[in-house]
């Protein structure tokens, strides 16, 4: 099977326009379009009922006293952890793509509305909800796709996995404000395949005007 996008080749920089967080004239971090990317998959196993699709960051800092720090950079040598950017599951195989803002077409602060979604899917929380666990305004259950937004300061770009997983049955047995890792641990009984897109993109100022 196989995941692509018309909207970049794999490896490729994301385009700024799927992006949570973005950088405004003065090179201050803001809140961005948020548009999900088009997706679209081919091939799939014979026996597809269902589609689940995760999107997550695996070089997020694993320690976050220096994010977004203007006096200083994450140092690259830091453990990174996962942090998940879209889960969505229970997605009919056809029609066979994803249009560009067809689940997202904005941030919305306290998060957009779920597990309920279109063509049937339930959407999970994303890690956004964790994130702003503490903030007063942007506290909430953040579902569907929320995208990348990392810090200003990393040393690293970082890295959005788009995982397109083939299942056997037509409901994945989550239920509630489920998580990524929820998802991955239910899915791998009912799995046929997999295929994944990935991007990358940074808030650096210095990695982005690198040659």
């Amino acid at each position: 099977m196989e995941l692509w996008s018309r909207n970049w080749i794999n490896g490729d920089p994301s385009p700024e326009r799927h992006a949570a967080g973005r950088l405004d004239g003065d090179g201050r971090p803001v809140v961005g379009d948020d548009v999900n990317p088009h997706l679209a998959w081919r091939e799939l196993p014979a026996r597809t009922r269902s589609l689940v699709l995760i999107c997550h960051d695996f070089d997020v800092p694993s320690v976050a006293d220096d994010v977004n720090r203007s006096d200083r950079e994450i140092a690259a040598e830091l453990p990174r952890v996962d942090f998940f950017h879209w889960v969505l599951v229970d997605l009919p195989p056809e029609p066979a793509e994803i249009a560009e803002g067809e689940f997202s077409r904005g941030f919305v602060a306290r998060g957009k509305p779920g597990p309920q979604s279109l063509r049937g899917a339930r959407q999970g929380l994303n890690d956004f909800t964790g994130w702003f666990a503490g903030d007063a305004d942007k506290a909430g259950d953040y579902y569907g796709y929320d995208g990348p937004f990392p810090p200003f300061n990393d040393s690293l770009v970082h890295h959005y996995a788009f995982t397109l997983y083939a299942l056997s049955v037509e409901r994945l047995a989550v239920d509630g404000a489920f998580t990524g890792a929820q998802v991955r641990e239910a899915l791998a009984p009912h799995l046929l395949g997999a295929a994944t897109l990935s991007g990358t993109y940074t808030l650096n100022r210095r990695l982005r005007s690198a040659p």
